[in-house]
């Protein structure tokens, strides 16, 4: 039965919030990443701010919304607790000659993971990019959305490199 396996489902098998009421509050972090493969011509674009934009510079413009992403995941995902983060960094830099590495750590002290809020951090800069650069190419690839690591909570977790 899926409710024995599901946090998020109940034991007549409806969807339910965890309740995280009796967990004690400690400081959790996760950090994921993902890979904006642009080609190396727009790559080198972005690089040098050669893209014209009226939302500003696209790696800044990034990193501002997949903060606001981050901080914005429990209005996204149902039944995600609304954390307020202690911190959220995202950093964006070359992954080879054609594609930029976006990698969100978010950190809060509370009763439940920041896992999601790292994961759409790193979904939404990654989004931006490709948004503002679709006039330039549609030939854009987002891959590898994962989750790289895990602290704090019952169990930590961390992605061996290279997968």
């Amino acid at each position: 039965m899926l409710s024995d396996k599901f946090t998020h489902v109940n034991a007549a098998n409806q969807p339910t919030m965890v309740d995280v009421g009796q967990k004690v509050p400690t400081r959790r972090l996760a950090r994921a990443h993902c890979r904006v493969v642009l080609g190396p011509e727009l790559l080198g674009r972005v690089r040098a701010g050669e893209l014209p934009s009226h939302k500003g510079p696209v790696i800044h413009t990034a990193i501002l919304a997949g903060i606001m992403g981050a901080k914005k995941t429990a209005d996204l995902i149902p039944l995600c607790h609304p954390l307020g983060l202690d911190d959220c960094q995202i950093t964006i830099e070359p992954d080879g000659p054609d594609a930029l590495r976006v990698v969100c750590t978010a950190v809060v002290t509370g009763r439940t993971g920041v896992e999601m809020e790292a994961l759409t951090g790193a979904s939404v800069a990654a989004l931006t990019i490709y948004d503002m650069c679709k006039a330039f190419s549609h030939d854009i690839t987002i891959t590898g959305v994962q989750l790289v690591e895990k602290t704090g909570g019952k169990r930590d977790f961390l992605r061996p490199e290279n997968s």
